[in-house]
């Protein structure tokens, strides 16, 4: 995706699936073009996602990447915003 733009993992099936919600932010991360974010929507009962995400996001895409804790919305969920720059 040739723009900036977020993605709800935040509820259904993600909500109490850390492993979905990994998956679904490296999907979301992988169709992000380069030198543009996605801010991925993490579920609040998974906490914050600097504690799960962020780290399973360098490891799969390296210094391809880097992240940025946004903060909790309104919702109750978390936004973690990942730029694609390679």
């Amino acid at each position: 995706m040739e723009k900036n733009w977020s993605v709800s993992l935040e509820h259904g099936d993600y909500e109490n699936n850390l492993e979905l919600v990994v998956e679904g932010a490296i999907e979301a991360v992988r169709q992000t073009a380069k030198g543009f974010y996605v801010n991925v929507v993490t579920p609040a009962n998974l906490g914050n996602p600097n504690d799960y995400l962020t780290e399973a996001l360098l490891l799969f895409f390296g210094n391809k990447v880097d992240t940025k804790f946004i903060d909790q919305c309104g919702c109750g969920g978390y936004v973690l915003r990942v730029w694609k720059n390679k």
